[in-house]
């Protein structure tokens, strides 16, 4: 009886999303100060962690599309067809979940800074050992021992960049920040057209490279302070733990943060499920468009290298420029309204992304195909942000990307297999082996085109029928080491008086959850 009812209830709910709610309501965008005037008033600190958190955020692209990049090379480096390098790539977005988890609830127990400069430093060793491997055997376990690294910095390097920034500028800093993995990717492809080809150690270059920059966005953060917003949560709770007359050491704060988070996942596992099935959508959508698209080109389109790496180049360049568009849009019109739009936008422009033959209009369907995709992501950061329980905004959506991730973290082998089994023909000089002048290929063309467009379909009806908190205030929430931290109305400044008051509200939480009027997902705004 109590699951049927539960089951009517988020069902309800789903349909009231798609039908009243998909545009904010007036009250919850209207603000004091314009984009203008509150980024004006930004001062130096706010400045530096919002850089610092998109430094970190474009290390992880470049580590990550060092391998998309290098395809060609490592195949035949280690003698091994496309499919069997694309696992590298599988077995990387597979462990990033295990990151997302270890080092998002590292963060939200004790802050933001030392965690990210230790995921950081942990990218760069093992970007470096990488560049070093002699069997393909060894580049897959050091791959896979980089998802773990690269797993935990979204949600660190978001929670850095966002979560001290006025309401007001969040939808901007989100679609920038966001793009800054469009920024990595371009920059690693600029590595690879200009730097590789003049190095004798060839794609070894690249991941050299890219572990340099991971260092010194370490760096850059560790001389930047603790985040200010964690730190005055920090500073509430020792206030409040005062006023009840009660000292809780780290051991019995993470005992407190673990209840907490047992409270919160009992409160909130719809709203879980449906994040990762959001970031699942998410994940096909960027992968399926970004990680085999060099090889794409060269493969199935007959151009060189150094032709994919500009036509990556410029497809970043719209991906860039979507992003920022889509988040700037996002604070007035919702964050889902522009998701659905910039989703639409892909649908529309997968043709112009698969039948072309010219340099000039792949060049074009890759700028709007990734125009379209990155402006969708550059409204993610901040939607989870705000969707997420607001004591966990390290781990709730680090762990929701990262297992998206790790469900979609087939799809440049399902291309690949896909061209495998679809094949066609393109032109080429006629030779003793090509005497017609014809070239059967894997057709990835058709296949990165029927994937886009089912994945497109499913981001809209997810999107759709989900919930969403626009402009809500989470920098006001407490920490999660503090008792009733797992609760959404739990603000800095509320003091609980005793322990055992404590106690009672959440037995009472926990009744008004089974009867359904505490539910957070899906939520009407």
């Amino acid at each position: 009886m109590q699951l049927g009812g539960t089951i009517h209830y988020a069902l309800s709910q789903l349909w009231s999303n798609a039908t009243h709610n998909l545009i904010p309501r007036k009250e919850q965008t209207k603000t004091e100060k314009s984009l203008l005037t509150a980024l004006l008033e930004l001062n130096a600190r706010q400045w530096a962690e919002f850089w610092t958190g998109w430094l970190a955020w474009s290390c992880d692209a470049i580590d990550f599309f060092s391998v998309s990049l290098s395809v060609t090379a490592l195949s035949k480096q280690f003698n091994r067809d496309t499919t069997d390098i694309t696992r590298a790539i599988t077995l990387t977005l597979l462990l990033r979940s295990a990151g997302a988890i270890i080092f998002g609830i590292i963060s939200d127990r004790y802050g933001r800074k030392y965690p990210l400069v230790f995921n950081l430093l942990i990218v760069c060793v093992l970007e470096l050992g990488a560049g070093f491997v002699q069997t393909y055997s060894q580049f897959l376990a050091l791959r896979s021992l980089f998802g773990i690294g690269m797993g935990g910095i979204w949600g660190l390097a978001a929670s850095t960049a966002l979560e001290n920034l006025p309401v007001e500028t969040r939808g901007l800093a989100s679609g920038v920040l966001q793009q800054g993995y469009a920024v990595g990717y371009l920059l690693a492809a600029v590595i690879n057209l200009y730097l590789v080809p003049e190095q004798s150690q060839g794609w070894r270059a690249l991941f050299w490279c890219a572990a340099g920059i991971s260092a010194f966005a370490a760096f850059v953060r560790l001389l930047l302070p603790e985040s200010a917003v964690f730190l005055k949560a920090r500073e509430d709770a020792r206030l409040r733990e005062e006023k009840s007359g009660e000292s809780h050491g780290g051991a019995r704060k993470t005992k407190i943060f673990l209840q907490e988070t047992k409270k919160m996942l009992k409160a909130h596992w719809m709203l879980c499920i449906y994040a990762v099935l959001l970031m699942t959508g998410f994940n096909f959508l960027s992968h399926g468009s970004q990680d085999l698209f060099p090889t794409y080109i060269q493969t199935s389109k007959g151009f060189s290298s150094h032709d994919a790496t500009v036509m990556t180049i410029i497809g970043n360049c719209g991906a860039i420029a979507g992003g920022a568009i889509a988040g700037y849009v996002s604070q007035y019109i919702g964050r889902r309204l522009t998701i659905i739009i910039f989703v639409i936008i892909v649908a529309c422009f997968i043709p112009l992304w698969i039948l072309p033959s010219t340099f000039g209009g792949l060049s074009a369907g890759a700028f709007c195909i990734q125009f379209g995709v990155q402006g969708a992501w550059g409204v993610i950061p901040i939607q989870l942000a705000e969707m997420s329980p607001p004591a966990f905004r390290a781990t709730f959506p680090g762990v929701a990307y990262q297992l998206g991730n790790m469900v979609s973290s087939a799809s440049a082998q399902i291309e690949s297999t896909g061209g495998d089994h679809l094949k066609t023909t393109i032109s080429v000089p006629v030779s003793s082996d090509f005497p017609d002048g014809r070239k059967t290929v894997p057709d990835y063309a058709t296949v990165q085109g029927i994937l886009i467009g089912c994945v497109a379909a499913f981001v809209l009806v997810v999107t759709l029928f989900g919930p969403e908190k626009h402009g809500r205030q989470f920098e006001k929430h407490r920490a999660a080491f503090e008792e009733g931290g797992g609760d959404d109305d739990a603000e800095i400044g509320e003091v609980t008086t005793t322990p055992r008051d404590a106690e009672a509200s959440a037995d009472r939480e926990s009744e008004e959850v089974k009867s359904h009027e505490h539910h957070d997902y899906p939520e009407k705004t």
